[in-house]
């Protein structure tokens, strides 16, 4: 077993959450995305270390509020971030912060242009452990990676420019699974950072919910079955009312457009659709995407 300080607890667990539905989505026959060291993070942590990272290992399949549904959820989420990258990277951007990064391997499994750098900010052990899996993977980035040890919830910029950002390059952000868990306040900090370190012709995408969910949405059982796995999800969001992230970039001169997972899952004819016979934990989540001219 790796070093799982950081990782076992928390919000880390819910990246090894990702992982695990990363890894069924990569076996999936209809797969939209691919990430061979998704099962590898998994099974090296004590606490997720039985959990699915086959389909074949989904008792109920498809049916399973966890793997199934909310896994497909974030198999969609991994390839529309993916595109999005890759249109922006396409386009000339060259450098890549990952805010919250997790156990994201885009640095190792996408096809990046020359010349790219990839910043990953996260708190030290989940880095830690996600370095000593890929060590002794052997696995190479495709790109120059910077891996950033830094607590999102307090001052982080400095660290990101000592490491070698350039303030005057376009970035391409992400904060994927991130902005759910943190507090009001931090959330309006963070952007007003991206904010002020992106030079135009940066792009910024972002997952956020909408307000605190409804009990009936509380009742979902994608929360009940999560904390059968040890993950209070529920517990770690953010509470009391969220900001509007999308107004606060529009007003600061960005162009937005916010959409439902579903609108995806219509363009790319797989994942999650809505369910409104029964309390959905999905409905509130909204995926961001913002260009500054």
């Amino acid at each position: 077993m790796a070093d799982i300080t950081g990782v076992e607890e928390g919000v880390g667990l819910t990246a090894l959450m990702v992982a695990a539905a990363r890894a069924i989505e990569t076996h999936r026959h209809d797969t939209l995305a691919q990430d061979v060291y998704a099962e590898h993070f998994v099974r090296a942590a004590r606490a997720s270390a039985d959990w699915p990272v086959r389909p074949r290992q989904v008792p109920d399949g498809e049916a399973d509020p966890l793997w199934g549904r909310l896994g497909r959820y974030f198999g969609l989420r991994t390839r529309v971030f993916d595109d999005f990258v890759l249109r922006r990277t396409g386009a000339g951007i060259r450098q890549v912060v990952l805010l919250g990064a997790g156990l994201d391997t885009r640095a190792y499994r996408l096809d990046w242009p020359p010349g790219c750098r990839i910043f990953e900010i996260d708190q030290r052990g989940v880095l830690a452990f996600k370095a000593r899996v890929l060590d002794g993977l052997g696995a190479v980035p495709k790109t120059e990676r910077v891996a950033i040890a830094c607590d999102l919830r307090l001052e982080w910029t400095a660290a990101l420019t000592g490491a070698g950002f350039d303030p005057a390059a376009p970035t391409a952000w992400f904060a994927e699974g991130l902005l759910l868990y943190l507090p009001d306040a931090a959330e309006r900090a963070l952007i007003a950072a991206v904010d002020a370190l992106s030079a135009p012709g940066s792009a910024l995408a972002y997952e956020v919910k909408l307000g605190p969910e409804s009990t009936a949405v509380r009742e979902s059982p994608i929360y009940s079955v999560a904390e059968r796995t040890g993950i209070d999800l529920l517990a770690l969001f953010a509470r009391g009312p969220r900001p509007d992230s999308a107004a606060d970039l529009t007003a600061r001169g960005w162009r937005t457009s916010v959409h439902t997972a579903f609108d995806f899952t219509r363009e790319y004819g797989r994942g999650p659709l809505p369910e409104p016979e029964r309390p959905d934990a999905l409905a509130a989540n909204r995926w961001g995407f913002a260009t500054r001219p």
